[in-house]
């Protein structure tokens, strides 16, 4: 073994003790390295690091000995005294009252299912940006889903960098990226005029009135089964979309443009009308659940009870009931309305996701489309020719 030099010494045959002062504490850290001549030359290079950080105000103690428990009592940032785990929780309840209740469960399950079980033993101030970026490598998920899980993690990191737990945020400056394959099928799938025919006749009563309004008003599920009389102007034809129902919660639309008020056309018009003798004398939702005579709690019985028996009854291929809304917007914009007029009546802030998520939908159903603007060219070449003749 090397001899002994100041402040390192061998403490057993498989470690070294360094002895230093630190804020006027004396503190003897060991090293599982076993003292021979080039560890003990290692470990007081080492020293010698600690000292010169401690001489220039930058040591961190928690950097050099994470396990130590004067990590926690010497620490100059308050972070480093503090878990994960119940960093999180404790963030969580002081969000409750500031996020709807659906973002306060989905940020629970992320929690409890994701970021206990990778991190929740470390320090605030050991999680580093290179953790997250080997994390979000090994998702198999999409980039969308793990920037939602990250949510909880980047809200509890911006916390604690206001408060001065921690002196580095990891998420500053930095958005998770995957590279993903195209993907092979679209979400917007809409059903054709004669399947909507179809459909509808192959129900009754109230499902019928439902779908018919759906299919008519574009409005999604959580809005649809939220919507109340109050909200509905027989006389002028109208209904104003003030609140959606997720996961048996009421909140407000997430968008000033998700609030509005819609004219509705007339086989909607019709629907509600119709729905008036099962449910306008109690005053409360307009669509309700036949089978329980209360209101629809989610989607979930939506699908099981009415739509899947009624697809089936059709011999419709099968599609889920958000594709009532796609089928509304893409029948609007294949019959020639103004996009500008489809966004505010689906409750968009502006027309341009109309256009790239439906445009693609007005050809198929106008083969004529393109036509006018090639005869205008056509008509510019012949008189040129004409001219040069």
């Amino acid at each position: 073994m090397g001899g002994r030099q100041a402040g390192v010494r061998a403490a057993t045959k498989g470690s070294i003790t360094l002895d230093f002062y630190y804020r006027g504490v004396r503190c003897r850290e060991r090293l599982k390295l076993a003292p021979t001549s080039a560890n003990q030359k290692f470990a007081a290079n080492l020293r010698a690091q600690i000292q010169a950080e401690i001489a220039r105000g930058t040591f961190e103690y928690a950097k050099f000995f994470p396990d130590s428990k004067r990590a926690l009592t010497l620490s100059k940032v308050p972070g480093a005294a503090i878990t994960l785990g119940p960093a999180l929780e404790t963030w969580l309840k002081g969000m409750k009252g500031q996020i709807e209740h659906s973002t306060f469960r989905d940020y629970d399950l992320a929690i409890q299912r994701v970021w206990v079980p990778a991190f929740g033993t470390r320090r605030l101030t050991e999680l580093t940006r290179a953790d997250l970026k080997a994390w979000v490598a090994e998702r198999s998920c999409g980039i969308k889903r793990i920037r939602n899980l990250l949510l909880p993690l980047r809200g509890l990191y911006a916390q604690a960098l206001d408060d001065q737990q921690i002196n580095v945020n990891p998420f500053v400056g930095w958005t998770p990226r995957k590279i993903e394959p195209p993907k092979e099928t679209d979400d917007v799938d809409p059903f054709g005029p004669s399947e909507v025919a179809a459909i509808l006749e192959s129900c009754d009563g109230q499902v019928r009135n439902l779908f018919q309004f759906g299919f008519w008003t574009g409005l999604r599920t959580s809005e649809l089964i939220a919507l109340r009389w109050e909200d509905v102007d027989l006389d002028g034809g109208t209904i104003t979309v003030r609140r959606a129902k997720v996961r048996k919660q009421v909140k407000a639309p997430k968008t000033k443009a998700g609030r509005r008020t819609m004219q509705l056309l007339q086989p909607a018009l019709d629907a509600i009308r119709a729905q008036r003798q099962h449910t306008q004398l109690a005053g409360e939702e307009v669509f309700t659940n036949p089978r329980t005579g209360g209101p629809w709690l989610h989607d979930g019985p939506i699908r099981k009870t009415a739509w899947q028996p009624t697809l089936k009854r059709a011999g419709v291929r099968y599609r889920y009931p958000y594709q009532m809304r796609h089928t509304f917007a893409s029948t609007l914009l294949s019959a020639g309305e103004n996009p500008v007029w489809v966004a505010s009546m689906m409750g968009h802030k502006d027309w341009t996701m109309i256009v790239r998520t439906y445009g693609r939908w007005i050809p198929s159903v106008a083969p004529d489309a393109g036509q006018k603007v090639a005869a205008v060219w056509l008509t510019g070449q012949n008189h040129h020719n004409q001219g040069e003749t």
